[in-house]
C-alpha cells in the first residue's frame, strides 16, 4: 500500500476514502493488521471486532458505489473505551472489574458521532476499574503503557484509547474526562486531548439526570491533531433538552479553526495553581512549551493563585465525589439482593472500597465541603479570568509513571518529598472538571526517559472554540515538523 495509514489524522484517511483513493475495507484490514502485530507490546486493546469492523467497511463500499458522500472520518476505525456502555450489543466492563462485565444497552456521544461522521467501531480499549485514577491498569487486563517508553503508563483513564492511537493501531479514539482522563493520557502519550466545557457535550444520565456533575464529566477522543478534535467536537456538540446543563450550539469548530484569527491573547502561566509540587524537569519542559506563545506575539504573564484550599484537601474531594455514583450503584445492586462487594470483592481495587467506605459515612456537613472545595476552584479561575484569556499549566506534575506489576499502577505517594494523593493528587487535572472549564493537552516536550510531555491549556467557560483555536496556532508553529511531534519507533 501506498499510504503510511498509521501517520495519518482521521480526516485525511475519510479525504482519500471519500476520493475513491483507497477502500474501506482496505483501511480497515490495515488497522487491523497493525492491531494484530503491536498491540500486545502496549496492551491497548482489550477486545477487536474485526469481523463486524470488515462487514461494515463492506456496506460502507457500497454506499460510495452508491455515488454517495459519507462524512469527513469515512471509513476510519475508532476504538471505544472499555468503560461506561456506548455501543449496544458490545461488552463492557466498567475498567476491568469482572463482576461488572454486561451488555451495553445505549450509545455514547462519541460513538454515535463517530458513525455519523462515516468512522466504525473497531474495538474496546483498556481503562482501570470504574475510570477512578489517572493510570491504566486493572485487575482484569493489566497496565497499558505509552509506546514512547514501554515501562511507563498510558496515564488514564483513557489510556487504553490514547496508547492506541499514538502506536498507529487506530486513527482516533473514544476518552471520557472526570479528572483528567482525557488530558493525562493525551500528555503521556503525546496527542492532543480536549476536554470540553460544561454545556457543549451533552450528557444525558439517568436515572439521575444530574449524576455527571460531581465532578463535571465528559465524553470526548483523543486525537493526532486539533482538526481531527473540531471535527470531532461539531459531530458531538448538539442540545439535547434531557441534560439541565446542555446550550444549543452556536460555533462550526472546524470552520472556526482557520476563519477566525486570534489577533491578541492575554495568557496567564502558573506552574502548579499555587498548590502542586511539580517535578523540576516538568516545569522545565512546560515553561518553555508556554514561552512559544510569545514568539507568536501574545501577552504570557506567571500568575499567582490563591486557594484557600491545598492540593491534598482537593484531591480528596475529587477522590469522595467521583466515587457517588459508583457506591450508589453498588448500594442499589445490594438492595435488590446482589452484595457484589461480599461475594466478589477480589474484583475490585482497594483503592476504590477505600472511598467507597468513606462515601457511604457521608453527611450534609460533607456535601457542604465538596461545594465549598468547587467553589473555590470557580473563584480562583474568574479571578484570573478577568484579566486573562487562557491559563497555561504542565498536565501532569511527573514526567512519568511506571508500570507495577500487580495490576494497581498508581500515581506517585510524593513529589519532591512532599505527600501527595496518588490516584489523581499529582495532576493539574482535575480543577477544570470542578469548575466545567474546556481545556485541552497538547504536546509539550519529552523527559529523559522519553515519555511525553503535555502542556494544559484551559479557557474560559463556554469559550471551548478559543482553547481550540490556540490549539491549533500552537500546533501550526511549533508541533508540525519542529521535533515535538515524534513517532515511537517500534510502531512506525
Amino acid at each position: 500500500m501506498e499510504y503510511q495509514l498509521e501517520k495519518l489524522d482521521a480526516w485525511q484517511i475519510g479525504a482519500l476514502v471519500n476520493d475513491r483513493k483507497i477502500s474501506p475495507t482496505e483501511v480497515v484490514s490495515y488497522f487491523l493488521a497493525r492491531i494484530e502485530k503491536f498491540n500486545s507490546k502496549i496492551n491497548a486493546f482489550v477486545y477487536v471486532k474485526a469481523d463486524y469492523a470488515l462487514a461494515q467497511a463492506k456496506k460502507l463500499e457500497e454506499r460510495l458505489q452508491n455515488g454517495e458522500k459519507i462524512g469527513p472520518f469515512a471509513g476510519v476505525p475508532f476504538a471505544l473505551k472499555d468503560f461506561l456502555p456506548n455501543k449496544p450489543g458490545w461488552k463492557s466492563s466498567h475498567g476491568g472489574v469482572k463482576c461488572l462485565v454486561s451488555t451495553d444497552e445505549t450509545y455514547s456521544v462519541f460513538c454515535s458521532a463517530m458513525e455519523k461522521a462515516g468512522g466504525i467501531a473497531i474495538g474496546k480499549t483498556n481503562a482501570p476499574a470504574y475510570g477512578f485514577r489517572g493510570t491504566t491498569d486493572n485487575k482484569m487486563y493489566g497496565p497499558t503503557s505509552t509506546p514512547y517508553n514501554l515501562k511507563y503508563n498510558s496515564g488514564g483513564s483513557s489510556g487504553g484509547s490514547a496508547a492506541a492511537v499514538a502506536s498507529g493501531l487506530v486513527p482516533i479514539a473514544e476518552g471520557g474526562d472526570a479528572g483528567g482522563s482525557i488530558r493525562i493520557p493525551a500528555s503521556f502519550c503525546n496527542l492532543i486531548g480536549f476536554k470540553a466545557g460544561v454545556g457543549t457535550i451533552p450528557s444525558v444520565c439517568r436515572p439521575d439526570a444530574w449524576s455527571a456533575t460531581h465532578p463535571l464529566c465528559f465524553n470526548g477522543g483523543l486525537t493526532k491533531s486539533v482538526k481531527d478534535t473540531a471535527i470531532l467536537l461539531d459531530y458531538m456538540s448538539y442540545y439535547d433538552n434531557r441534560d439541565p446543563f446542555c446550550l444549543p450550539k452556536n460555533v462550526n469548530y472546524q470552520e472556526i479553526l482557520s476563519t477566525k484569527s486570534l489577533s491578541s491573547l492575554k495568557i496567564a502561566y502558573t506552574d502548579d495553581f499555587g498548590l502542586f509540587d511539580v517535578e523540576p524537569e516538568v516545569k522545565i519542559i512546560v515553561r518553555n512549551a508556554a514561552y512559544q506563545f510569545k514568539k507568536l506575539g501574545y501577552q504570557v504573564d506567571e500568575v499567582k493563585f490563591n486557594f484557600k484550599h491545598s492540593a491534598s484537601s482537593l484531591a480528596e474531594q475529587w477522590c469522595k465525589g467521583i466515587t457517588i455514583d459508583c457506591a450508589l450503584e453498588l448500594n442499589h445492586l445490594k438492595a435488590r439482593g446482589t452484595d457484589l462487594l461480599k461475594n466478589h470483592r477480589d474484583d475490585f481495587p482497594e483503592e476504590f472500597i477505600y472511598w467507597k467506605e468513606i462515601v457511604d459515612s457521608l453527611g450534609i456537613e460533607d456535601m457542604y465541603q465538596f461545594n465549598l472545595a468547587r467553589t473555590d476552584v470557580l473563584d480562583q479561575f474568574e479571578d484570573v479570568f478577568q484579566s486573562y484569556d487562557l491559563i497555561l499549566s504542565p498536565v501532569s506534575c511527573v514526567a512519568g509513571i511506571l508500570n507495577r506489576t500487580d495490576k494497581n499502577t498508581k500515581g506517585p505517594d510524593s513529589i519532591n518529598g512532599q505527600k501527595v494523593e496518588s490516584l489523581i493528587g499529582w495532576t493539574e487535572t482535575f480543577l477544570a472538571n470542578f469548575a466545567g472549564n474546556p481545556s485541552v493537552s497538547v504536546p509539550a516536550g519529552f523527559s529523559r526517559e522519553n515519555v511525553p510531555v503535555g502542556l494544559q491549556m484551559t479557557g474560559r467557560r463556554h469559550q471551548d472554540y478559543l482553547v481550540l483555536q490556540t490549539a491549533y496556532a500552537y500546533e501550526k508553529a511549533f508541533l508540525s515538523d519542529k521535533g515535538f511531534v515524534k513517532y515511537p519507533d517500534i510502531f512506525f
